[in-house]
């Protein structure tokens, strides 16, 4: 195999492959999202050689597309339409530089301290307490801008939110998000054109670049190298964006080897690896997800909801019950998904689209477990995962409660969404069905793009895939660095925790490699 080494402080594209080719690291990262971002940029910054591999491609704001269709198709594995088997729902991830972070709405929420007090005693965790990450939380937010969403940039959809959380007594806040100069064009999901949201390729990418880190997209990981207690390395394909054809072959050596390829892909490339890091059997296994369902209030006049932050207002309220709710919006050919009716019908409602709001909840389903497997021929998993019946209960009290809000604010109608119940609901009074409705998962129109657990982390290295500084069990230079290490989900949007796990990882791998 020749080498082609890249040159240091460079983004490598599909184009520049030319053939097979070798390179060398202290540690290659594989994975461009939050996390794997995060780790790169500090171990450059130490004086480390990093390679940093994405087999997505870069994305500049001349080629977003705010075409909800196109975006998703050009963004997202599998074209966007990846979902689970069981009980059906889309799973959102992102195929692109920078990961979930150039198309997630930048909501930057630290967990109250009683979900990681849950998350050390049931998994053994010493140092993993909210007081253990707050440092990691700071530093992570002082290099991004983290801050709560201001008000001028609210816009009506966020702040009737409010007036409905504060007519119910119901507490509320806006949400900090790692956006620098927000114009509040709510245009997150499909790329920020203005460049105010902070992604990773405009922020931790570049300052890792400017420490010689060395970016290499297009590049599809297959395996790891490794025998015994050490990995030497990946290696793996270059891949074509958006077609997936695949052509030259290359190899990253590496001391040390950090996968952040994402909740589904680092257990599909341990399972590809020999099983890799699977003496717990755990590899793939304990899959959790946020699921969201969304509700459309219509109020009687134009509350222009294109503008306002994406998702901007937030209650943290209900994690007790295993709810979180927030405002958002999204392309209209997204909407039309969750929209009841068809043809004329679906049109009419397209027309009332500038008296919409639409707010959703994300639900904490930890009784609701999966798993994810490799293909025989293929990195794309297969998912299986089913939503457990105490999970739907608090899925539709959610909605109820967004209900609530809506009516409080002034809607003239909701949208509940709920298969077997009335397209719309005018008062509280119908509002009430929702309360002992017998639900069933497929009367739900959810999805969601918050992945946990398939790597677990414990400290048991029978009962979990990696240390508390995400070093897998068994191995003395192999780390996991995504939301697979989470041993719980974290009831509230997982990338800051994610970006703060990170952080410390990196910590501990500055002072080792």
């Amino acid at each position: 195999m020749s080498s082609e080494a890249s040159e240091d402080g460079e983004v490598r594209v599909f184009s520049d492959y030319t053939r097979d080719f070798e390179e060398d690291a202290d540690v290659v990262v594989v994975g461009s999202g939050p996390s794997g971002s995060v780790v790169a940029y500090e171990l450059a910054k130490a004086g480390h050689k990093v390679v940093l591999i994405e087999e997505g491609p870069p994305f500049t704001p001349q080629e977003f597309r705010a075409d909800g269709n196109i975006s998703m198709a050009r963004t997202m594995r599998e074209g966007g339409l990846r979902s689970t088997t069981g009980t059906f729902m889309p799973i959102l991830q992102a195929i692109c530089l920078g990961g979930g972070s150039l198309i997630n709405s930048a909501m930057c929420v630290r967990p109250p301290a009683f979900i990681f007090d849950e998350w050390s005693t049931r998994y053994e965790l010493d140092h993993t307490t909210r007081a253990d990450l707050d440092p990691h939380y700071d530093a992570v937010s002082e290099f991004l801008g983290i801050a709560p969403t201001p008000e001028d940039v609210q816009g009506p959809r966020n702040l009737l939110f409010r007036q409905g959380c504060d007519a119910l007594g119901i507490a509320s806040e806006p949400v900090d998000r790692n956006v620098r100069g927000c114009r509040g064009s709510g245009e997150c999901f499909s790329g920020c054109r203005a460049r105010a949201k902070q992604s990773m390729d405009i922020s931790y990418i570049p300052e890792a670049m400017k420490f010689g880190a060395r970016v290499l997209t297009s590049l599809q990981v297959q395996g790891v190298l490794g025998e015994g207690r050490r990995v030497g390395g990946v290696e793996g394909r270059v891949v074509e964006p958006f077609s997936g054809r695949t052509s030259h072959a290359f190899r990253v050596r590496a001391r040390w080897v950090v996968l952040a390829a994402g909740c589904m892909a680092t257990p599909v490339l341990l399972q590809k690896s020999g099983n890799l890091a699977n003496t717990s059997g755990q590899v793939g296994r304990n899959l959790q997800f946020h699921p969201g369902s969304a509700v459309a209030g219509v109020f009687p006049e134009s509350i222009d909801p294109i503008f306002g932050g994406t998702q901007s207002y937030q209650s943290l309220a209900f994690l007790e019950e295993g709810f979180k709710l927030e405002t958002m919006w999204s392309a209209p050919a997204a909407l039309a998904v969750r929209m009841p009716g068809v043809g004329t019908e679906l049109v009419q409602r397209f027309g009332e689209l500038p008296r919409t709001a639409i707010w959703d909840a994300i639900a904490s389903t930890h009784r609701s477990l999966g798993t994810v497997k490799a293909r025989f021929r293929s990195l794309n998993p297969v998912i299986r995962w089913t939503l457990h019946p105490e999970d739907i209960k608090v899925m539709l009290r959610s909605i109820h409660v967004l209900a609530q809000i809506f009516f409080a604010a002034g809607a003239e109608k909701v949208l509940p969404g709920v298969g077997g119940l009335a397209d719309e609901m005018h008062s509280l009074e119908e509002a009430e069905v929702l309360r002992d409705y017998a639900i069933r998962s497929g009367d739900l129109v959810t999805a969601s793009s918050h992945v946990f657990c398939t790597t677990r982390m414990h400290g048991d290295p029978a009962q979990g895939v990696v240390d508390e500084e995400g070093r897998c069990h068994g191995y003395d230079n192999l780390y996991i660095a995504d939301t697979g290490i989470f041993p719980r989900c974290p009831s509230v949007n997982p990338m800051l925790t994610v970006m703060a796990l990170a952080h410390r990882q990196a910590q501990s791998l500055v002072e080792r490699v």
